[in-house]
């Protein structure tokens, strides 16, 4: 099972987060914090590329190939109206799409993706959910892991793997349960 924290410093101690996700062995963390200054940016994501060295997780920047780049972390989180992810897969080792649509998850594995996050499967804070028929419609139609994200929790998960998510992506579940 594949699980990503997605970080959102407004939940806490995005750094402290960041350590407990990687001692828990968490394969991906995303760095998604769309609002701040790049100098900003840059430096959270220094702070946790520092605190996954020489560990299984690897950390994503969203939307932000400049920044991964210049941080030297693994690779990038594209939003769904993000780069194209033809254009990103060269300078990166892992590159994952945000996708809302059997028809972007397509898309997306046609580029060459490691991974799609699709979502949200149930309804979060603002958005609407998809469902677990759209997720296991793409699923059963891409080859590249699929990952649920939008109200994941430890009772809902059970659900998503086995609408056939390879995992999940989620942030209060990271960042809340201890």
């Amino acid at each position: 099972m594949i699980r990503c924290y997605v970080t959102d410093r407004r939940g806490g101690h995005v750094v402290r987060f960041a350590e407990r996700a990687v001692t828990n062995a968490v394969d991906y963390i995303q760095v998604r914090e769309k609002d701040l200054p790049a100098r900003e940016l840059f430096d959270l994501v220094c702070r946790i590329r520092e605190v996954a060295k020489g560990s299984r997780t690897r950390v994503l920047v969203n939307d932000r190939l400049d920044i991964a780049l210049a941080a030297g972390v693994d690779g990038v989180q594209l939003p769904g109206n993000g780069l194209p992810a033809g254009r990103v897969r060269p300078f990166v080792s892992q590159l994952g799409v945000s996708v809302h649509s059997l028809e972007e998850a397509i898309a997306a594995e046609q580029a060459r993706v490691d991974f799609v996050i699709f979502g949200p499967v149930f309804e979060t804070p603002g958005k609407s959910s998809a469902g677990l028929d759209a997720l296991r419609s793409v699923t059963s139609a891409v080859r590249v892991p699929v990952l649920a994200i939008g109200g994941i929790d430890e009772q809902t998960s059970p659900a998503v793997m086995k609408a056939g998510a390879a995992g999940f992506a989620a942030i209060r579940l990271f960042q809340f349960s201890e």
